[in-house]
């Protein structure tokens, strides 16, 4: 609790109030990026903060690269989706259901 993830892009950190194709998980810290582009490609790195512990930590480098070939290997799409088998709501209160897909 009370952690907070930002990324990092070639030095520059995202912002994603207006961006519909990339999202952070504050859960996990996972970026997410839908549909990559040419503009994509470059060094990610993920920083953690704790405003309690008043410390922010930053991960290595990742990079991401265009495969031109356009061929995936062993990165072939592999799709899997987990949904609870029920989902309790009390009468009268609100209920989210939610369908999220992760693929490779």
């Amino acid at each position: 609790p009370g952690l907070s993830y930002t990324w990092v892009f070639n030095n520059t950190t995202l912002d994603l109030q207006e961006d519909s194709r990339r999202f952070v998980s504050q859960a996990t810290g996972n970026l997410y990026l839908a549909k990559v582009e040419p503009w994509d490609v470059g060094n990610y790195t993920c920083t953690v903060s704790s405003a309690g512990a008043r410390r922010r930590v930053w991960g290595p480098p990742t990079a991401l690269t265009l495969r031109g070939d356009g061929v995936m290997g062993e990165y072939e799409p592999k799709i899997e989706v987990r949904f609870p088998e029920t989902t309790y709501a009390a009468e009268g209160s609100s209920a989210r259901l939610e369908c999220f897909a992760l693929g490779k």
